[in-house]
C-alpha cells in the first residue's frame, strides 16, 4: 500500500486530501499541529503532531510515520496562510511568521523526508503554491513572495531529485472555499489601514464580489492526488476555472494590460 505524507490537515484542502488519498486505497500520515481526535475511526489515516515552524516537531513526525508505515510514496506540503494587507505596516514578527510557515517550513519538511524518498528510489513531491504564486493582486505582497518562491523552489528541486527518481511537482489553485479568509487569513494592519484604507476596502470587496467561482476543497484534494499519481514529468499545475482563466489571460497579455485590469478589478469593473 502506498503512503502519503500530508502537512495542514487540520481542515480545509489538507483535510479533504487526506481523506481522499486514503478513499483510494493509500494510507496517510496526516499531520497538524494538534490532531486531538481528528480522522478517529477512519481507516488509513493516522495522525502526527507537526508545526511546520518547528524543526524537532517536522523530525518526530516524519521518523513517526516512517515507523508506522515504512515508507512515503508522496509528501504533499500543504500547511499554510493567508497574510493580508500592505507590505509597509507588516511587523517583522508578521513577516516572519509568513515566511517561516509559508516557506521556510515546506523548505523542512522536504529536507526531513528526502533521504527516505531517495531511498527508496522513486517518490513525489507536491508543494501547495497558489494562483497568487503565478500572478499578483492588491495588498498581498508578502503572500505572493512567499508563493512564488515555492514554484521556483519546485521547479527547479525537481532537476536536482530527478537522478533518484523521484520529481517534485507544484499545484497553484485559485480561491477555494474553505476558511482562509477567515480563520487562516492574517492582517498586516491594525484599524482601518490608514493611508491604506480606500485601497483596502476596495481591494476586500473585489474578493467577495465572485466567491461562487471558487472551487471545494475536495475539488482541489483530487487534483493534488492526480498530480502525484499521473506518472508525467509534468511540474505545474493551475486548479480551479478562476485559477485557469486568470493565467490564461496572463500569459496572452502585456504587464501594462494586467496591471489596468486588476486596477479595474479593484474599482469594481
Amino acid at each position: 500500500m502506498k503512503v502519503a505524507f500530508i502537512t495542514g490537515c487540520s481542515t480545509g484542502i489538507g483535510a479533504a486530501t487526506a481523506r481522499h488519498f486514503a478513499s483510494q486505497g493509500w494510507s496517510v500520515a496526516a499531520t497538524m499541529r494538534q490532531p486531538g481526535d481528528a480522522f478517529a475511526g477512519e481507516t488509513n489515516i493516522k495522525t502526527f503532531a507537526l508545526d511546520v515552524t518547528d524543526r524537532a516537531s517536522i523530525k518526530a513526525a516524519v521518523d513517526g510515520a516512517l515507523a508506522a508505515f515504512g515508507r512515503i510514496d508522496a509528501l504533499v506540503n500543504n500547511a499554510g496562510y493567508g497574510l493580508f494587507g500592505p507590505f509597509e505596516t507588516a511587523s517583522d514578527e508578521a513577516i516572519q511568521k509568513q515566511f517561516d510557515t509559508n516557506l521556510f517550513g515546506l523548505f523542512d519538511v522536504t529536507r526531513a523526508a528526502l533521504p527516505a524518498l531517495k531511498a527508496q528510489g522513486a517518490a513525489v513531491i507536491v508543494n501547495v503554491s497558489s494562483i497568487g504564486g503565478l500572478t499578483t493582486f492588491p495588498m498581498n505582497s508578502l503572500y505572493h513572495a512567499t508563493k512564488y518562491a515555492v514554484v521556483g523552489f519546485t521547479e527547479s528541486l525537481n532537476y536536482e531529485l530527478a537522478a533518484f527518481g523521484v520529481t517534485a511537482k507544484v499545484v497553484c489553485p485559485g480561491g477555494v472555499s474553505t476558511d482562509f479568509a477567515g480563520r487562516s487569513l492574517a492582517l498586516t494592519f491594525e484599524g482601518d489601514g490608514g493611508d491604506y484604507a480606500d485601497a483596502l476596502a476596495k481591494t476586500m470587496a473585489a474578493f467577495r464580489r465572485n466567491p461562487s467561482r471558487y472551487s471545494t476543497p475536495q475539488f482541489i484534494a483530487e487534483g493534488l492526488f492526480a498530480a502525484a499519481t499521473d506518472g508525467t514529468r509534468n511540474v505545474r499545475y493551475v486548479l480551479g476555472d478562476d485559477a485557469q482563466a486568470r493565467w490564461a489571460m496572463r500569459q496572452r497579455i502585456t504587464d501594462a494590460e494586467y496591471v489596468a485590469g486588476v486596477e479595474a478589478w479593484m474599482n469594481g469593473a
